[in-house]
């Protein structure tokens, strides 16, 4: 039988755990957004290959991708707080680690290796803290709960690249591994102090046997109790796929490589896209009430329409400032509206969701979601490697597709009844 182990009142936005679980999420993600633009910069700096680029981002998502699905089982059947605990004093030790041996190893090995760990622990962070929510919150606060982590990411993602590309302007790579270095470990002795409830299982056969059992029920979940949220995760595979990868790989390309502008600026494009993030988890916050899944298909094209401006900039060859600030403005709203979709579903799947098992089907949703990533990111490498100088033929087709994507999810979101609507 399952068990609470302590009593526990679910909170408000102002319960101390809440505070305590957002302060946390603030300096860790400002550790891993600074370290998480560095990185891939730095090889993109040192090789000066868009394929090279592409592949060691693809590569980063790979453990991403599994440790996500690991993640979610471990998150319903251990202590959510010991394991953001224990991840950000792992990666406090893994950043440590690549200062040591910087300079002393192949550059673009350490980096791999290094990026390829990040991801998989943040793989297996994020559910974690997505499964607390609902075992903190009051139901009534989940959807705006789910904003503020949302607004928290973005801000930290606001900090990171605009702290991060003056610094690596300035000072280089070391700087900035070591900042990173320092939040984990600070995050990680805030998190000693959150309480969050925990329902115990009965581990009643092999870990293979719980592994195997759990990611059968979880897809049994979503693919026969809520199969709306399986055609959701295609559309979302598909549109990361065409148009989140190219945002990914090809800002970095035509900003620092294309346009020949300094890494201080991309930073603040990268700055600006977590505002953009800021503002939708905000506008989310706001707006809760008034939002429902069935105009979930405004948000994707209003992100397409984003990417046109800059793309025509890059056609007509027009002056460097003006298309530089087309993909800026374009990144800022693009971000904001992408933020706002992401809430919508993740609140939606959350509620959905009995608690015993909120924790694995958020991490096979969000897997799922991030196939598309090392698939795409791939791709937009080798395409950017070998169609120099038709950055706007690679950004048109790539708006093109994503555009059909959205109207064809259109037909997708009329799925959702009233009862699904938050109204």
């Amino acid at each position: 039988m399952n068990t609470i182990e302590t009593p526990y009142v679910k909170q408000t936005l102002k319960g101390r755990n809440f505070l305590l679980m957002v302060v946390g999420q603030i300096i860790s993600l400002f550790g891993n957004s600074i370290i998480r633009f560095a990185l891939p910069l730095y090889i993109l700096q040192q090789t000066g290959s868009a394929a090279m680029f592409g592949m060691v981002s693809a590569l980063s998502f790979l453990p991403m991708i599994v440790m996500s699905l690991i993640g979610g089982i471990v998150a319903d059947r251990v202590n959510k707080q010991r394991i953001m605990v224990v991840l950000d004093f792992l990666t406090a030790g893994l950043v440590l680690g690549f200062i040591l041996l910087n300079g002393r190893v192949d550059a673009v090995l350490l980096v791999v290796v290094v990026l390829m760990i990040l991801y998989g622990i943040q793989g297996a962070y994020t559910p974690a803290v997505q499964a607390s929510i609902p075992m903190m919150m009051q139901e009534d606060k989940i959807m705006q709960a789910n904003a503020v982590i949302n607004l928290v990411s973005s801000f930290s993602g606001l900090l990171g690249p605009v702290i991060g590309g003056m610094l690596f302007g300035l000072y280089g790579l070391v700087p900035i591994v070591t900042i990173g270095c320092i939040s984990f470990f600070v995050s990680a002795v805030m998190e000693l102090f959150i309480r969050i409830p925990h329902v115990r299982q009965r581990k009643e056969s092999s870990v293979m046997a719980i592994v195997r059992g759990d990611l059968k029920q979880s897809f049994r979940f979503i693919v026969r109790q809520k199969p709306i949220i399986l055609r959701v995760l295609i559309i979302v595979f598909l549109f990361n796929l065409c148009f989140s990868c190219l945002m990914i790989v090809g800002l970095p390309v035509i900003i620092t490589q294309t346009l020949g502008i300094s890494t201080e600026l991309y930073g603040i494009t990268q700055g600006l896209m977590a505002a953009g993030g800021i503002v939708g988890g905000a506008l989310m916050g706001v707006l809760a009430k008034k939002m429902n899944m069935q105009s979930m298909h405004r948000l994707l094209i209003g992100c397409v329409m984003c990417l046109i401006p800059a793309a025509i900039c890059l056609l007509v060859g027009a002056p460097t400032m003006v298309t530089y600030t087309c993909i800026s403005a374009g990144s800022f709203l693009g971000m904001a509206l992408a933020t706002m979709f992401t809430v919508q579903i993740m609140s939606y799947v959350q509620m959905e969701t009995p608690t015993n098992i909120v924790g694995k089907v958020i991490s096979t949703v969000m897997a799922i979601s991030i196939c598309a990533q090392p698939i795409g990111q791939a791709v937009y490498g080798m395409l950017f490697e070998r169609l120099r100088g038709s950055d706007w033929a690679i950004m048109l087709a790539a708006a093109g597709v994503s555009l059909l994507i959205s109207l064809y999810s259109k037909a997708v979101f009329r799925g959702f009844d009233r009862k699904n609507a938050y109204a």
